[in-house]
Formats: C-alpha cells, structure tokens, sequence
C-alpha cells in the first residue's frame, strides 16, 4: 500500500511510518521544519493547503496513488487558563490540529475520490470523548472538533472512500510529557505507553479497519479498568 502520514519526524508519526516501511509498504511523511528521516520526507505546513496538496502531488508522481492517509500533525500549549495563552501559540495550536486536518482531509479525499479509493484516519487524542481538562481547553477543543469532523466526513464520502479515527491512548510523546506534573505521574505510569508499544498495533489495526467510520482505539474502556485494578499490585514505569 501508499501510505501517507503527516508529522512523521517524531513521536507517533515516526512510530507508524517505521511500522508501515517494516511491512513493506511504501510511505511518504512530511514535518514542519524538516524533512523525516524516514521513507519519502518532504517539508510540508499543515495549515497551508497548497503544501498539504503537494504532499499528495509527490506521493502520486512517486507511487501513482495514495491508499491511505493518516492525518497525525498536531501539537499542544502550555497548561495555563485560555486567557493566559499567548495568541500565537493559541492560533498555532488551532491551526495544525484542526486547520491541518480539514485541509489533509480537503486534499486526500478529494483525491481519493478521483482515484476511486482511499482511506483517511484522523487521530484522536484528549479531549476527543468530551472529557475536560483543566488548563487544555483549546487543544482539547480542536480534538473534539476533529471527532465531530470525521464523523460528519463520514456520511458524505462517496462509494470506495472511506475515513475514521485513530485514538492511540496516552503515549510518551514530547507533546504528551511537556506539561507533565508529580501529581498526575501516577496515573501516567498507570495508563501511559510508550511508542514503540503501541505503533505495532496501531498500523496493524490502520492497514486491516479501514471501514467507513471506523474508531480504533487502543486504550479501551475495559483496558483502563484493568490497569487501574491491578496497579496497587504492580510497578509499571513509562518514564525514568
């Protein structure tokens, strides 16, 4: 398959691009300052529609479709009141995580739909279930945005393309670890993974569930309450 995940330089997207190119699949990813080491790296601004269609245009010209893409681009804030965000790292978070989606979701369906096929996953992260976070409120508002947006892609798409989400759960990511505090490190260890855990399932689950509306999680409902019970019985570190 071509696969396409935006913001593949790190975190998750790196994780799944090196899973895909491990199945032998062919993979084009793009970051925001440069390009990724892995598979076919462009540099690409989510927010800027014209890169965005670019990214499509080079995995075309390299591989002569695109089956899936994976809009993953996001970033947060610091944990402080919505007025005591800065403005521009308001407007950055709103534009990669909500504004990157809708033009990955612009471009890659409005291709797929020319091809005949495809698939796009969005990623969920918190937020997404409507749960809210003291001192996140305008990334955990794009998130909730982006469930609502999927949802509602999903019943205009036409025959042979498809769209879902993808909710990987808390992981240890430079986006997840950078406001991280002594009192919620307890139920980080208890209900955070690292990448290298999680991608394999992930981009098993991304390549086999490509059904209209799908939702794949990995940290379900049942798993939570399983990690919660037997924790006072077990040590389980995700950070040093």
């Amino acid at each position: 398959m071509v696969i396409v995940v935006t913001g593949g330089s790190r975190g998750i997207g790196q994780g799944l691009v090196r899973e895909f190119l491990a199945r032998g699949h062919q993979v084009v990813t793009c970051g925001s300052t440069r390009a990724p080491e892995d598979g076919l790296g462009v540099i690409a601004d989510v927010t800027d529609r014209a890169q965005v269609r670019e990214l499509w245009d080079t995995a075309v010209a390299e591989y002569g479709r695109v089956d899936i893409w994976i809009n993953n681009a996001g970033i947060t804030h610091g944990r402080a009141p919505l007025w005591e965000l800065p403005e521009e790292e308001t407007r950055a978070v709103v534009g990669v995580n909500l504004t990157g989606v809708v033009n990955g979701c612009a471009v890659a369906l409005a291709g797929m739909t020319a091809q005949g096929h495809g698939h796009v996953w969005n990623m969920e992260g918190l937020g997404s279930d409507g749960r809210a976070v003291p001192g996140l409120s305008v990334y955990g508002a794009t998130k909730r945005a982006l469930t609502y947006l999927t949802k509602a892609l999903a019943k205009e798409v036409p025959a042979g393309v498809s769209v879902g989400l993808l909710s990987p759960g808390m992981v240890v990511t430079d986006l997840l670890v950078r406001d991280l505090n002594p009192k919620s490190r307890k139920v980080f260890d208890i209900l955070a993974d690292r990448v290298e855990t999680v991608t394999p399932w992930l981009a098993e689950q991304a390549l086999a569930r490509t059904r209209n509306g799908a939702h794949v999680r990995w940290l379900t409902g049942r798993k939570v309450a399983a990690r919660f019970a037997v924790a006072p019985f077990t040590k389980r570190k995700v950070l040093p």
